[in-house]
Protein backbone atom coordinates (compact mmCIF):
# COMPACT_ATOMS: atom_id res chain seq x y z
CA UNK A 1 0.00 0.00 0.00
CA UNK A 2 2.85 2.56 0.79
CA UNK A 3 4.99 1.39 -2.18
CA UNK A 4 1.29 2.14 -4.40
CA UNK A 5 1.36 5.63 -2.41
CA UNK A 6 4.65 6.67 -3.03
CA UNK A 7 4.23 5.67 -6.88
CA UNK A 8 1.36 7.82 -7.46
CA UNK A 9 3.20 10.52 -5.32
CA UNK A 10 5.68 10.71 -7.86
CA UNK A 11 3.45 10.27 -10.41
CA UNK A 12 1.75 13.85 -9.50
CA UNK A 13 4.65 15.43 -8.76
CA UNK A 14 6.14 14.21 -12.23
CA UNK A 15 3.01 15.72 -13.65
CA UNK A 16 3.00 19.19 -12.07
CA UNK A 17 6.92 19.74 -12.95
CA UNK A 18 5.71 18.67 -16.75
CA UNK A 19 3.00 21.17 -16.58
CA UNK A 20 5.70 23.85 -15.17
CA UNK A 21 8.21 23.06 -17.29
CA UNK A 22 5.66 23.09 -20.31
CA UNK A 23 4.33 26.67 -18.69
CA UNK A 24 8.00 27.91 -18.36
CA UNK A 25 9.29 26.98 -22.29
CA UNK A 26 7.42 30.22 -23.33
CA UNK A 27 9.69 32.34 -24.90
CA UNK A 28 7.78 35.74 -24.13
CA UNK A 29 7.15 37.69 -20.75
CA UNK A 30 4.28 40.26 -20.63
CA UNK A 31 5.83 44.02 -20.72
CA UNK A 32 3.11 45.48 -19.44
CA UNK A 33 3.67 43.44 -16.02
CA UNK A 34 6.96 45.75 -14.60
CA UNK A 35 7.84 43.35 -11.84
CA UNK A 36 9.39 40.84 -13.86
CA UNK A 37 10.61 39.06 -10.68
CA UNK A 38 6.42 38.42 -10.06
CA UNK A 39 6.38 34.86 -9.23
CA UNK A 40 2.21 35.09 -10.59
CA UNK A 41 3.88 35.73 -13.64
CA UNK A 42 4.71 33.06 -16.42
CA UNK A 43 5.90 33.35 -19.53
CA UNK A 44 3.91 32.76 -22.78
CA UNK A 45 4.26 30.90 -26.19
CA UNK A 46 3.03 34.64 -28.07
CA UNK A 47 3.34 38.03 -27.29
CA UNK A 48 0.93 38.13 -24.25
CA UNK A 49 0.50 41.96 -24.08
CA UNK A 50 -1.46 45.25 -24.87
CA UNK A 51 -0.77 45.72 -28.43
CA UNK A 52 1.15 48.42 -29.83
CA UNK A 53 -0.25 50.26 -32.40
CA UNK A 54 3.08 51.27 -34.43
CA UNK A 55 4.39 47.79 -33.86
CA UNK A 56 1.38 46.42 -35.91
CA UNK A 57 1.61 49.28 -38.36
CA UNK A 58 4.97 47.88 -39.35
CA UNK A 59 4.16 44.45 -39.12
CA UNK A 60 1.38 45.48 -41.74
CA UNK A 61 4.00 47.85 -43.74
CA UNK A 62 6.03 44.55 -44.25
CA UNK A 63 3.30 42.37 -45.34
CA UNK A 64 1.91 44.96 -47.86
CA UNK A 65 5.68 44.93 -48.98
CA UNK A 66 5.80 41.33 -49.27
CA UNK A 67 2.43 41.55 -51.25
CA UNK A 68 3.68 44.22 -53.65
CA UNK A 69 6.76 42.58 -54.78
CA UNK A 70 4.90 38.90 -55.20
CA UNK A 71 2.34 40.86 -57.55
CA UNK A 72 4.45 41.88 -60.77
CA UNK A 73 2.18 43.45 -63.52
CA UNK A 74 3.54 43.54 -67.22
CA UNK A 75 3.17 41.07 -69.84
CA UNK A 76 5.51 38.79 -70.72
CA UNK A 77 5.64 35.62 -73.83
CA UNK A 78 5.35 32.68 -72.17
CA UNK A 79 7.95 31.13 -74.56
CA UNK A 80 10.65 33.13 -74.28
CA UNK A 81 9.36 34.95 -70.85
CA UNK A 82 10.70 38.38 -72.67
CA UNK A 83 7.95 41.49 -72.23
CA UNK A 84 5.56 42.00 -74.43
CA UNK A 85 5.88 45.62 -75.75
CA UNK A 86 3.76 46.08 -79.14
CA UNK A 87 -0.15 45.32 -78.32
CA UNK A 88 -1.51 46.61 -81.35
CA UNK A 89 -2.36 42.97 -81.97
CA UNK A 90 -2.65 40.43 -79.70
CA UNK A 91 -0.84 37.23 -79.50
CA UNK A 92 -1.05 33.45 -78.28
CA UNK A 93 1.73 33.57 -76.24
CA UNK A 94 1.26 36.66 -74.24
CA UNK A 95 0.58 36.38 -70.68
CA UNK A 96 0.43 38.25 -67.62
CA UNK A 97 4.14 38.07 -65.70
CA UNK A 98 3.93 35.15 -62.96
CA UNK A 99 4.42 35.90 -59.53
CA UNK A 100 7.15 34.28 -57.84
CA UNK A 101 5.26 33.37 -54.97
CA UNK A 102 2.44 32.04 -57.21
CA UNK A 103 0.17 34.97 -55.99
CA UNK A 104 -2.75 35.39 -58.68
CA UNK A 105 -3.43 39.17 -59.14
CA UNK A 106 -7.23 38.06 -60.06
CA UNK A 107 -7.54 35.40 -57.94
CA UNK A 108 -9.85 35.84 -55.41
CA UNK A 109 -7.65 35.95 -52.60
CA UNK A 110 -6.01 38.84 -54.23
CA UNK A 111 -10.19 40.89 -53.75
CA UNK A 112 -9.28 40.41 -49.81
CA UNK A 113 -5.83 41.70 -49.81
CA UNK A 114 -7.16 45.04 -51.77
CA UNK A 115 -9.86 44.83 -49.12
CA UNK A 116 -7.70 44.79 -46.05
CA UNK A 117 -5.37 47.64 -47.92
CA UNK A 118 -8.05 49.97 -48.01
CA UNK A 119 -9.40 48.82 -44.99
CA UNK A 120 -5.57 50.49 -44.26
CA UNK A 121 -6.05 53.47 -46.12
CA UNK A 122 -9.33 54.61 -44.20
CA UNK A 123 -7.83 53.61 -41.02
CA UNK A 124 -4.74 55.82 -41.21
CA UNK A 125 -5.75 58.42 -43.50
CA UNK A 126 -2.60 57.41 -45.60
CA UNK A 127 -3.27 57.02 -49.72
CA UNK A 128 0.06 54.95 -49.85
CA UNK A 129 -1.64 51.87 -48.61
CA UNK A 130 -3.42 51.49 -51.62
CA UNK A 131 -0.71 52.29 -54.51
CA UNK A 132 -0.33 48.49 -55.11
CA UNK A 133 -4.51 48.51 -55.28
CA UNK A 134 -4.14 51.45 -57.68
CA UNK A 135 -0.78 49.99 -59.83
CA UNK A 136 -2.92 46.75 -60.59
CA UNK A 137 -6.65 48.45 -61.01
CA UNK A 138 -4.50 50.38 -63.76
CA UNK A 139 -2.77 47.22 -65.29
CA UNK A 140 -6.40 45.78 -65.51
CA UNK A 141 -7.93 48.82 -67.16
CA UNK A 142 -4.81 48.99 -69.76
CA UNK A 143 -4.63 45.29 -71.19
CA UNK A 144 -8.20 44.17 -70.40
CA UNK A 145 -9.19 44.17 -74.27
CA UNK A 146 -5.83 42.96 -75.56
CA UNK A 147 -6.20 39.79 -73.39
CA UNK A 148 -10.42 40.18 -74.44
CA UNK A 149 -9.37 40.03 -78.25
CA UNK A 150 -6.68 36.96 -77.79
CA UNK A 151 -9.45 35.50 -76.63
CA UNK A 152 -11.72 35.95 -79.48
CA UNK A 153 -8.47 35.06 -81.91
CA UNK A 154 -6.82 32.12 -80.08
CA UNK A 155 -9.68 30.54 -77.70
CA UNK A 156 -7.35 29.85 -75.06
CA UNK A 157 -9.58 29.42 -72.38
CA UNK A 158 -8.58 29.31 -69.31
CA UNK A 159 -4.97 29.40 -70.37
CA UNK A 160 -6.24 33.24 -71.20
CA UNK A 161 -4.80 35.29 -68.29
CA UNK A 162 -7.85 37.65 -67.85
CA UNK A 163 -9.83 34.58 -68.32
CA UNK A 164 -11.26 35.05 -64.94
CA UNK A 165 -12.93 38.47 -66.31
CA UNK A 166 -12.87 37.77 -69.97
CA UNK A 167 -15.18 34.42 -69.55
CA UNK A 168 -15.83 33.66 -65.55
CA UNK A 169 -17.46 30.37 -64.70
CA UNK A 170 -17.18 29.99 -60.83
CA UNK A 171 -17.78 32.12 -57.89
CA UNK A 172 -14.13 32.09 -57.61
CA UNK A 173 -14.27 33.92 -60.23
CA UNK A 174 -16.13 36.45 -59.85
CA UNK A 175 -17.20 37.57 -56.66
CA UNK A 176 -13.94 38.29 -54.61
CA UNK A 177 -12.50 40.85 -56.88
CA UNK A 178 -16.46 42.23 -57.75
CA UNK A 179 -16.81 43.70 -54.26
CA UNK A 180 -13.09 45.00 -54.14
CA UNK A 181 -13.67 46.58 -57.43
CA UNK A 182 -17.06 47.96 -56.31
CA UNK A 183 -15.05 49.59 -52.94
CA UNK A 184 -12.41 50.70 -54.64
CA UNK A 185 -14.85 52.55 -57.11
CA UNK A 186 -17.20 54.36 -54.23
CA UNK A 187 -13.50 55.39 -52.61
CA UNK A 188 -11.92 56.88 -55.67
CA UNK A 189 -9.54 54.35 -56.04
CA UNK A 190 -8.02 53.92 -59.52
CA UNK A 191 -9.76 53.87 -62.93
CA UNK A 192 -13.46 53.18 -63.45
CA UNK A 193 -13.92 49.94 -64.00
CA UNK A 194 -17.45 49.35 -64.27
CA UNK A 195 -17.59 46.96 -67.55
CA UNK A 196 -15.92 44.49 -65.55
CA UNK A 197 -18.04 45.07 -62.28
CA UNK A 198 -21.06 44.58 -64.69
CA UNK A 199 -19.88 41.16 -66.11
CA UNK A 200 -19.18 39.88 -62.67
CA UNK A 201 -21.88 40.84 -60.93
CA UNK A 202 -24.05 39.23 -63.37
CA UNK A 203 -21.92 35.94 -62.54
CA UNK A 204 -22.94 36.01 -58.93
CA UNK A 205 -26.24 37.33 -59.46
CA UNK A 206 -27.89 35.27 -62.46
CA UNK A 207 -25.77 32.48 -63.88
CA UNK A 208 -24.02 30.86 -61.02
CA UNK A 209 -25.52 27.31 -60.34
CA UNK A 210 -28.48 27.12 -57.52
CA UNK A 211 -30.51 24.58 -55.59
CA UNK A 212 -34.01 24.91 -56.41
CA UNK A 213 -34.59 26.72 -53.29
CA UNK A 214 -32.25 29.58 -54.73
CA UNK A 215 -28.91 28.99 -52.40
CA UNK A 216 -25.76 29.12 -54.34
CA UNK A 217 -24.33 25.81 -55.11
CA UNK A 218 -21.16 23.88 -57.46
CA UNK A 219 -21.22 20.92 -59.41
CA UNK A 220 -17.60 20.46 -58.41
CA UNK A 221 -16.21 18.03 -56.92
CA UNK A 222 -19.35 17.40 -55.91
CA UNK A 223 -22.58 17.63 -57.63
CA UNK A 224 -25.01 20.15 -56.03
CA UNK A 225 -23.05 20.96 -53.25
CA UNK A 226 -23.17 24.40 -50.35
CA UNK A 227 -20.06 25.35 -49.46
CA UNK A 228 -19.66 28.38 -46.69
CA UNK A 229 -16.43 29.24 -48.80
CA UNK A 230 -19.06 30.76 -50.75
CA UNK A 231 -20.74 33.04 -48.58
CA UNK A 232 -17.10 35.24 -49.05
CA UNK A 233 -17.56 34.34 -52.91
CA UNK A 234 -20.91 35.94 -53.59
CA UNK A 235 -22.51 37.69 -50.50
CA UNK A 236 -20.11 40.62 -50.75
CA UNK A 237 -20.69 41.50 -54.26
CA UNK A 238 -23.97 41.03 -53.90
CA UNK A 239 -23.90 43.54 -50.95
CA UNK A 240 -21.49 45.99 -52.50
CA UNK A 241 -23.89 45.96 -56.01
CA UNK A 242 -26.80 47.01 -53.68
CA UNK A 243 -24.33 49.56 -52.14
CA UNK A 244 -23.28 50.65 -55.66
CA UNK A 245 -26.37 50.38 -57.31
CA UNK A 246 -29.17 51.19 -54.23
CA UNK A 247 -31.38 47.88 -56.04
CA UNK A 248 -32.51 45.87 -53.15
CA UNK A 249 -32.67 43.07 -55.33
CA UNK A 250 -28.86 42.72 -54.87
CA UNK A 251 -29.95 42.77 -50.76
CA UNK A 252 -32.46 40.43 -50.66
CA UNK A 253 -30.10 37.95 -52.73
CA UNK A 254 -27.22 38.26 -50.01
CA UNK A 255 -29.37 38.26 -47.18
CA UNK A 256 -30.84 34.93 -48.55
CA UNK A 257 -27.89 33.22 -48.95
CA UNK A 258 -26.64 33.85 -45.39
CA UNK A 259 -29.59 32.43 -44.08
CA UNK A 260 -29.99 29.55 -47.16
CA UNK A 261 -26.15 28.77 -47.06
CA UNK A 262 -26.54 28.74 -42.88
CA UNK A 263 -29.43 26.60 -42.99
CA UNK A 264 -27.34 24.15 -45.02
CA UNK A 265 -24.39 24.58 -43.01
CA UNK A 266 -24.51 26.20 -39.67
CA UNK A 267 -24.82 23.38 -36.28
CA UNK A 268 -26.25 25.55 -34.03
CA UNK A 269 -25.39 22.88 -30.98
CA UNK A 270 -21.59 23.23 -32.00
CA UNK A 271 -22.13 26.90 -33.11
CA UNK A 272 -20.06 26.42 -36.30
CA UNK A 273 -20.21 25.85 -39.95
CA UNK A 274 -19.70 22.38 -41.59
CA UNK A 275 -17.32 23.10 -44.64
CA UNK A 276 -19.90 22.12 -46.83
CA UNK A 277 -22.89 19.79 -47.80
CA UNK A 278 -23.56 17.29 -50.67
CA UNK A 279 -27.73 17.19 -51.45
CA UNK A 280 -27.08 13.77 -52.71
CA UNK A 281 -25.16 12.71 -49.93
CA UNK A 282 -26.97 14.77 -46.71
CA UNK A 283 -26.25 12.27 -44.04
CA UNK A 284 -22.27 12.73 -44.32
CA UNK A 285 -20.33 13.67 -41.18
CA UNK A 286 -19.65 17.55 -40.66
CA UNK A 287 -15.94 18.88 -41.19
CA UNK A 288 -15.74 22.43 -39.35
CA UNK A 289 -12.52 23.46 -41.50
CA UNK A 290 -11.19 26.69 -39.41
CA UNK A 291 -11.23 28.88 -42.99
CA UNK A 292 -14.85 28.14 -44.32
CA UNK A 293 -15.56 29.62 -40.72
CA UNK A 294 -14.08 31.95 -41.50
CA UNK A 295 -14.96 32.99 -44.93
CA UNK A 296 -18.27 32.95 -43.37
CA UNK A 297 -17.84 35.29 -40.67
CA UNK A 298 -16.31 37.74 -42.91
CA UNK A 299 -19.06 37.63 -45.41
CA UNK A 300 -21.47 38.13 -42.61
CA UNK A 301 -19.61 40.99 -41.74
CA UNK A 302 -19.48 42.72 -45.01
CA UNK A 303 -22.88 42.56 -45.56
CA UNK A 304 -23.96 44.30 -42.40
CA UNK A 305 -21.66 47.09 -43.11
CA UNK A 306 -23.95 48.52 -46.05
CA UNK A 307 -27.39 46.59 -45.48
CA UNK A 308 -29.71 48.96 -44.86
CA UNK A 309 -30.99 48.70 -41.05
CA UNK A 310 -34.49 48.76 -42.24
CA UNK A 311 -33.89 45.79 -44.71
CA UNK A 312 -36.30 42.98 -43.32
CA UNK A 313 -33.26 40.89 -42.76
CA UNK A 314 -30.94 42.56 -41.06
CA UNK A 315 -31.53 41.51 -37.46
CA UNK A 316 -31.73 37.82 -39.12
CA UNK A 317 -28.55 38.02 -40.47
CA UNK A 318 -27.05 39.85 -36.87
CA UNK A 319 -28.24 37.23 -35.24
CA UNK A 320 -26.52 34.43 -37.26
CA UNK A 321 -23.39 36.59 -37.30
CA UNK A 322 -23.09 36.77 -32.67
CA UNK A 323 -24.08 33.27 -32.97
CA UNK A 324 -21.12 32.06 -35.44
CA UNK A 325 -18.77 34.12 -33.23
CA UNK A 326 -19.72 32.89 -29.99
CA UNK A 327 -18.91 29.07 -31.47
CA UNK A 328 -15.59 30.20 -32.87
CA UNK A 329 -14.86 31.96 -29.76
CA UNK A 330 -15.43 29.07 -27.67
CA UNK A 331 -12.60 26.90 -30.07
CA UNK A 332 -9.83 29.56 -29.51
CA UNK A 333 -6.72 27.76 -27.84
CA UNK A 334 -3.84 28.80 -25.50
CA UNK A 335 -1.78 30.36 -27.91
CA UNK A 336 -4.44 32.81 -29.19
CA UNK A 337 -4.83 30.65 -32.62
CA UNK A 338 -7.60 28.66 -33.97
CA UNK A 339 -6.71 25.51 -35.33
CA UNK A 340 -7.01 23.95 -38.63
CA UNK A 341 -10.11 21.86 -38.04
CA UNK A 342 -11.85 24.33 -34.93
CA UNK A 343 -13.63 21.43 -33.45
CA UNK A 344 -10.34 19.13 -33.60
CA UNK A 345 -7.44 20.56 -30.73
CA UNK A 346 -4.77 18.17 -31.82
CA UNK A 347 -4.93 19.47 -35.45
CA UNK A 348 -2.41 22.22 -36.27
CA UNK A 349 -3.20 25.96 -35.63
CA UNK A 350 -3.79 27.93 -38.69
CA UNK A 351 -3.19 31.82 -39.68
CA UNK A 352 -5.59 32.27 -42.23
CA UNK A 353 -8.87 31.21 -40.49
CA UNK A 354 -6.87 32.71 -37.51
CA UNK A 355 -6.81 36.20 -38.93
CA UNK A 356 -10.00 35.89 -40.14
CA UNK A 357 -11.88 35.55 -37.07
CA UNK A 358 -9.47 38.27 -35.22
CA UNK A 359 -10.94 40.90 -37.67
CA UNK A 360 -14.37 39.55 -37.39
CA UNK A 361 -14.37 40.05 -33.71
CA UNK A 362 -12.55 43.37 -33.36
CA UNK A 363 -14.63 44.41 -36.10
CA UNK A 364 -18.14 43.75 -34.39
CA UNK A 365 -17.04 44.89 -31.24
CA UNK A 366 -15.93 48.57 -33.33
CA UNK A 367 -18.99 48.49 -34.90
CA UNK A 368 -21.26 47.51 -31.58
CA UNK A 369 -22.57 44.26 -33.12
CA UNK A 370 -21.20 42.42 -30.29
CA UNK A 371 -20.19 43.46 -26.52
CA UNK A 372 -16.35 44.55 -25.84
CA UNK A 373 -16.29 43.16 -22.22
CA UNK A 374 -16.91 39.61 -23.58
CA UNK A 375 -15.08 39.54 -26.78
CA UNK A 376 -12.25 41.94 -26.73
CA UNK A 377 -9.63 40.13 -24.70
CA UNK A 378 -10.26 37.05 -27.07
CA UNK A 379 -9.56 39.23 -30.37
CA UNK A 380 -6.32 40.57 -28.68
CA UNK A 381 -5.20 37.13 -27.88
CA UNK A 382 -6.02 36.32 -31.38
CA UNK A 383 -3.67 39.32 -32.98
CA UNK A 384 -1.11 37.96 -30.43
CA UNK A 385 -0.69 34.66 -32.02
CA UNK A 386 -0.78 36.59 -35.57
CA UNK A 387 2.00 38.87 -35.13
CA UNK A 388 4.26 35.85 -34.15
CA UNK A 389 3.95 34.82 -37.25
CA UNK A 390 4.41 37.58 -39.57
CA UNK A 391 8.80 37.37 -40.34
CA UNK A 392 10.44 40.71 -40.74
CA UNK A 393 9.99 40.12 -44.53
CA UNK A 394 6.30 40.27 -44.44
CA UNK A 395 5.83 36.85 -45.29
CA UNK A 396 2.89 35.12 -43.11
CA UNK A 397 4.15 31.28 -42.25
CA UNK A 398 1.82 28.79 -40.75
CA UNK A 399 -1.37 29.40 -43.64
CA UNK A 400 -3.21 26.56 -45.35
CA UNK A 401 -2.95 26.40 -48.82
CA UNK A 402 -6.10 25.59 -51.02
CA UNK A 403 -8.56 23.19 -49.52
CA UNK A 404 -11.11 21.59 -51.33
CA UNK A 405 -14.52 20.09 -49.72
CA UNK A 406 -13.33 17.01 -48.49
CA UNK A 407 -15.06 13.65 -47.03
CA UNK A 408 -12.36 12.82 -44.18
CA UNK A 409 -10.10 14.47 -41.58
CA UNK A 410 -6.92 12.74 -42.73
CA UNK A 411 -7.29 15.23 -45.72
CA UNK A 412 -7.90 18.24 -43.71
CA UNK A 413 -5.51 17.46 -41.31
CA UNK A 414 -2.87 17.07 -43.46
CA UNK A 415 -2.90 20.08 -45.83
CA UNK A 416 0.26 21.78 -45.75
CA UNK A 417 1.04 25.12 -45.03
CA UNK A 418 2.93 27.62 -47.07
CA UNK A 419 4.60 31.22 -46.74
CA UNK A 420 2.50 31.14 -50.56
CA UNK A 421 -0.92 30.42 -49.14
CA UNK A 422 -2.43 33.15 -50.84
CA UNK A 423 -5.40 33.36 -48.30
CA UNK A 424 -3.63 34.47 -45.34
CA UNK A 425 -2.42 37.88 -46.26
CA UNK A 426 -5.50 39.58 -46.71
CA UNK A 427 -7.01 38.86 -43.53
CA UNK A 428 -3.63 39.77 -41.46
CA UNK A 429 -4.21 43.32 -43.48
CA UNK A 430 -7.88 43.27 -42.07
CA UNK A 431 -7.36 41.99 -38.42
CA UNK A 432 -4.40 43.95 -37.58
CA UNK A 433 -5.56 46.97 -39.01
CA UNK A 434 -9.36 46.29 -37.40
CA UNK A 435 -7.35 45.97 -33.56
CA UNK A 436 -5.92 49.44 -35.12
CA UNK A 437 -9.51 50.67 -35.01
CA UNK A 438 -10.08 48.95 -31.49
CA UNK A 439 -7.01 50.35 -29.78
CA UNK A 440 -8.22 53.67 -30.55
CA UNK A 441 -12.22 53.04 -30.35
CA UNK A 442 -13.13 56.20 -27.75
CA UNK A 443 -15.95 53.99 -26.77
CA UNK A 444 -13.99 51.30 -25.36
CA UNK A 445 -12.02 51.14 -22.33
CA UNK A 446 -9.07 48.55 -22.15
CA UNK A 447 -7.19 47.96 -18.31
CA UNK A 448 -4.59 45.72 -17.20
CA UNK A 449 -5.63 44.16 -14.07
CA UNK A 450 -4.85 41.00 -12.05
CA UNK A 451 -1.82 40.11 -15.10
CA UNK A 452 -4.85 40.37 -17.63
CA UNK A 453 -6.19 42.35 -19.81
CA UNK A 454 -10.30 43.53 -19.73
CA UNK A 455 -12.34 45.93 -22.58
CA UNK A 456 -15.21 47.50 -21.70
CA UNK A 457 -17.26 50.12 -23.01
CA UNK A 458 -16.44 53.67 -21.92
CA UNK A 459 -20.12 54.32 -20.14
CA UNK A 460 -20.91 51.00 -18.07
CA UNK A 461 -24.55 49.77 -18.40
CA UNK A 462 -26.83 50.06 -15.54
Amino acid sequence: MKTQTKALTLCMLLAALAVTSAHAAGPYRNPDNKNLNDPLEGTYPVPYKLPVVAEITAQLAAVRGFIDRATPSRIVDKATGEPVTDFSAPVATAIVEPSPNDFGIMNYEMGVMHAGLMLGRRVTGDPAWTAMTERHLAFFHQRIGYFTEQEKRFSLGRANSFARWVKPHALDDSGSMCAALVRARLEKIGPDMSPVIATLADWVHSRQVRLKDGTLARNRPQAWSVWADDMYMSIPALAEMGRLTGERRYYDDAVKNVLGISKYLFDRQIGLYTHGWNQNNPDAPEFYWGRANGWAVLAMSDLLDVLPKSHPGYQKVLAQHRAALRGIAKQQSGEGMWHQMLDRHDSYLETSGTAMFVYALAHAINQGWISPTTYGSIAQAGWAGISARIKPDGSVVDGVTATTFASDHVYYYNRPTSINAMAGYGPVLLAGFEMIRLLNNPDVVITDKVKTYHYGPKKPQP
